[in-house]
């Protein structure tokens, strides 16, 4: 498959300086998140603006200081909550199927914001991003970090995932980092035409899948199997 070039992933308008100043040193250090994006690119993550807000971002940040030696592990790390961090694989994998979409990623929907890394590399590709978490304490976390990166597209809620967010819709995107039994018929009615939806589907065993919202219809995707949190109703305080 070819060794990738790093100096053909170009930088987006991210990072701010708040990034660069967030960079870390040993394993935390560029050189480290380098070598996690040539391992993305070798196991098939190609889309340039999805691996550059990938290389640009301090995923150190998102997890325990007491894990942040491993956070550039192709590896899901625990954030607490019974909640993970999302191996760096899967991000990339859900985040390339949206941007191949043909269409400018414009208000994207996230159900689970959990560390808020996910919404990090959303925010860099996306005008706006919609988050929603049923667990209070994590968004609170995520966003002051998010906030500490200068990332200002984005907007939070507490709520129930599987309501989205009907007031903004419609979504050019829509992702969620937790799995339902079915895919729910609220967050389809809120996919714009030409949008793509990817998300975990099932219990015990689950598949990823994409979807996207044709003037013919829904296609669908199978992604491969995944292991994420089951989406569960209502919130936690």
């Amino acid at each position: 498959m070819g060794a990738i070039d790093l100096d053909t992933i170009a930088p987006l308008h991210w990072p701010t300086p708040a990034f660069e100043q967030a960079q870390g040193v040993g394993m935390t250090s560029q050189r480290t998140r380098d070598r996690l994006i040539a391992q993305l690119w070798q196991e098939g993550i190609r889309h340039p603006a999805v691996l550059s807000a990938m290389r640009v971002t301090p995923r150190h940040l998102f997890v325990d200081e007491a894990l942040a030696s491993r956070a550039y592990e192709n590896t899901p790390l625990p954030i607490g909550y019974d909640q993970t961090i999302s191996q760096p694989y899967i991000v990339g994998l859900m985040t390339q199927f949206l941007a191949e979409s043909g269409t400018p990623l414009g208000r994207v929907l996230e159900v689970g914001t959990g560390s808020g890394y996910q919404t990090a590399i959303l925010a860099q590709l996306a005008d706006a991003v919609y988050t929603v978490e049923r667990i209070a304490p994590l968004q609170q976390r995520a966003k002051a970090i998010l906030d500490k990166l200068g990332l200002n597209n984005i907007h939070y809620r507490i709520s129930d995932g599987s309501l989205g967010w009907p007031e903004a819709a419609p979504f050019a995107a829509i992702l969620s980092a937790a799995s339902p039994p079915t895919i729910p018929q609220s967050l389809i009615e809120q996919l714009d035409l030409g949008g793509r939806l990817v998300m975990p589907v099932g219990e015990t065993t689950q598949r990823l899948i994409g979807i996207e919202r044709l003037s013919t219809g829904l296609k669908t995707y199978d992604l491969g199997p995944v292991r994420f949190v089951p989406m569960r109703p209502g919130v936690e305080a």
